[in-house]
């Protein structure tokens, strides 16, 4: 777990800092080329595509131990935004290789400075490319072998989509991985886009109807849809965010929705309710709906306002990538891929409506908008995305998971679906390593291969001014937004990594204890669970 070499690591922070600087003359959907390699000391920078014309960056130390990191980043938008939408506008696709976790130098240093080579693909589309980043990665893998042939492990990591690249890559290619480390997986696909979709469809059918919410058309119409839905989902977000006080609807609301406000049901009721059904955490960067201002809402506003307003603020970003996934997802499946033509909504918030009771509006109110949810049209799916690769959750080699507890984009039940399939998995190992023992044979105990950094929340962390307002400019909480890690917590997990592929398992001691406590924000609890997305009807 120690760091070694550390009078290297200020000569390799202006190396890490080619990552970004150095990448300009690969071609894009090329043929195979490269690795070509500057072959400068104390590291070299190597580039190249693979055959799908994918451009990788590897970057190697003259003291080169054998170990790589194959670094896997995460989703990108696969079309340009302009710069006049909100939020995200300005955007251009890029495909620029990522080795380690947004180019940070210190991470990079971490490996370099050690012996470590690092790589990383940019892949050959953007967009949900889980099956063909695998294939990318394992090609990658090879070249790397080839060039530098003392290589004799490699380990993968990746965020977001990328966790979900290096559980596949590491499920169906075992033998090519010492060590892995997915950090804020995505679910499957399908689990990911029920959860876009039925936020998307709350929002349509409680606050404006004309929201296409999927079913895109191809090619430039197609994009000028879902930026359309983009502007209409924020401008809807604006118009609830100015009315949290008053509970007025926005002006584009449905007939329906207009009806619930006549009958007094504020419009954050109706916003938490979509939250709920679709598994949008209720804590956020800036709310944690224990909190109130001093005075007359200290006891209220955690009970009847935090828990909408932190759906507004995760679901702002939720539905922006919702919204370019459907549409890019689509026009892989070719056709509409979200169905919610059976789905319950009424079971959807079983568990969640006595808690939420306050912010609901009460039970009278809450029956009244799950009338309005049954009751309006569903969509249905014309097109299967079961082609799209998707995990197991086989465990083959010693894993480390992290992941925020109120992550909105890939919530923390995406790793706690491969957390219970691998209990069952472990379960088995340890009664076949009895059953080896038996008749005189040797007993071997089975060891966990698995390590999970939950990166939680404080105790409380909503601030108010002096009016009582809350306060949304302060850095966002450990434990909410999107992959939102320190550099102390990449390299804890990347540290655990490397052992694992060291040692061919993770020890859990004290040492390791202490490490993960130094990291701050992280906590390893064997009896923490967190709930599974909706998807799974859990």
């Amino acid at each position: 777990m120690r760091i070694s070499h550390k009078s290297r690591l200020t000569t390799l922070v202006g190396a890490a800092a080619l990552i970004a600087a150095s990448l300009s003359f690969v071609p894009a959907n090329a043929a195979a080329v490269g690795p070509l390699c500057d072959g400068k000391v104390p590291v070299q920078t190597c580039q190249g595509t693979t055959s799908d014309g994918a451009p990788y960056v590897m970057m190697v130390p003259a003291n080169f131990n054998g170990m790589v990191a194959l670094y896997s980043h995460g989703y990108r938008y696969n079309i340009d935004i302009p710069a006049g939408i909100p939020v995200v506008g300005g955007y251009k696709i890029t495909n620029t290789p990522e080795p380690v976790p947004g180019g940070n130098p210190t991470v990079a240093n971490y490996f370099l400075g050690n012996g470590m080579a690092i790589m990383g693909s940019g892949f050959s589309r953007q967009g949900w490319n889980l099956d063909a980043a695998v294939a990318t990665n394992v090609e990658l893998i090879d070249t790397f072998k080839k060039k530098f042939t003392t290589t004799t492990k490699v380990v993968a990591w990746g965020s977001s989509l990328g966790g979900i690249i290096t559980q596949t890559l590491a499920e169906k290619n075992p033998t090519l991985v010492s060590a892995v480390a997915p950090l804020c997986m995505a679910d499957n696909i399908d689990a990911q886009l029920a959860m876009a979709g039925d936020f998307l469809w709350g929002l349509k059918t409680f606050f404006d109807p004309t929201i296409k919410g999927g079913n895109y058309s191809a090619g430039a119409l197609g994009n000028a849809e879902a930026l359309g839905d983009i502007v209409k989902v924020l401008t809807v977000m604006g118009k609830l965010q100015a009315a949290v006080a008053t509970g007025a609807w926005p002006d584009t609301s449905s007939p329906a929705g207009k009806q619930l406000q006549a009958a007094g049901i504020p419009s954050r009721s109706a916003l938490l309710l979509a939250g709920l059904m679709a598994g949008i955490p209720t804590q956020s960067a800036h709310f944690d709906s224990i909190s109130g201002p001093e005075g007359a809402l200290k006891l209220s506003f955690p009970l009847a306002v935090s828990p909408a307003l932190a759906v507004l603020e995760n679901g702002a970003n939720a539905a922006i990538l919702a919204i370019l996934a459907t549409q890019d997802v689509e026009l892989q499946a070719g056709g509409s891929v979200f169905d919610n033509t059976a789905t319950d909504y009424s079971a959807r918030v079983s568990d969640s409506r006595d808690v939420f009771n306050a912010g609901l509006s009460g039970n009278t109110a809450l029956e009244a908008m799950l009338g309005v949810l049954k009751a309006s049209p569903r969509a249905k799916a014309t097109a299967d995305f079961s082609k799209l690769a998707a995990t197991t959750g086989k465990i083959n080699v010693p894993t480390v998971y992290m992941t925020g507890v109120a992550d909105p984009i890939t919530p923390a039940g995406a790793t706690q679906r491969i957390l219970d399939k691998y209990s069952v998995q472990f379960e088995a190992e340890k009664e076949a390593a009895k059953k080896a023992s038996y008749n005189g044979g040797t007993y071997t105990p089975a060891k966990s291969k698995v390590l999970t950094l939950w990166s939680v929340t404080p105790k409380s962390w909503t601030t108010f001014d002096a009016a009582g307002s809350p306060k949304t400019s302060a850095a966002a909480a450990p434990g909410t937004n999107h992959c939102n890690f320190t550099t102390a917590n990449y390299l804890t997990a990347a540290k655990f990594m490397v052992e694992g592929a060291t040692n061919g398992s993770i020890t859990w001691n004290a040492a390791a204890m202490s490490a993960v406590r130094k990291s701050k924000g992280l906590l390893v609890d064997p009896n923490f669970r967190a709930p599974l997305l909706k998807f799974y009807g859990e």
